[in-house]
């Protein structure tokens, strides 16, 4: 188990790098929106819907964007979008058309001058390993994008807990709210 090992020395090293005022300005703009809406692609997208159940556990009107039951996004909405490259086609449409609407937008990515990182009101940039190991970011054993998967599940999970102090909620609060029909 040398290479477990390894990821979570990744881990922590790539947790170690996010700003926490970013985290709280997230943070802040959950607490103050009406609705929150959670999208992302591909592996970055099953992050986005973990986060959403919790957000949902914890007494948020929440929704993961695609699913047959997310309304339409309105002014008051915030829409988190996690993307890697921040520049994914349909997350972009999907960020451009939630501000047109008046809806906050906030992105947590690696690249905060993306396109979607320039339309987000709120940028969280999480470090990873990018496909140049340009500047800022470093080679990781892990394939592809999972180290910054990784970190966004943390991150959000990281969210997660400052809201419930926040609210001095605990699980036993968020279990009233857990799925029974599983």
């Amino acid at each position: 188990m040398k290479d477990a090992l390894r990821i979570v020395g990744e881990l922590e090293r790539s947790v170690s790098l996010i700003r926490d005022e970013d985290a709280d300005r997230l943070s802040e703009a959950i607490g103050s929106s009406r609705k929150v809406f959670l999208a992302g692609a591909g592996r970055t997208g099953l992050m986005g819907k973990a986060f959403g159940m919790r957000l949902m556990q914890l007494g948020y009107e929440t929704y993961v964007v695609g699913e047959t039951t997310t309304p339409a996004i309105a002014e008051g909405d915030l829409l988190v979008v996690g993307s890697g490259s921040g520049e994914t086609k349909s997350l972009a449409a999907m960020a451009q058309k939630a501000k047109s609407v008046g809806a906050a937008v906030a992105v947590v990515t690696i690249h905060p001058g993306s396109t979607i990182g320039l339309l987000a009101d709120i940028v969280v940039q999480l470090p990873g390993a990018a496909k140049d190991q340009g500047e800022g970011h470093f080679a990781t054993i892990q394939p592809m994008a999972s180290l910054f998967e990784q970190t966004l599940l943390v991150f959000y999970d990281a969210t997660v807990l400052g809201l419930m102090r926040k609210h001095d909620a605990d699980s036993s609060q968020m279990f009233t709210r857990h799925a029974n029909l599983e």
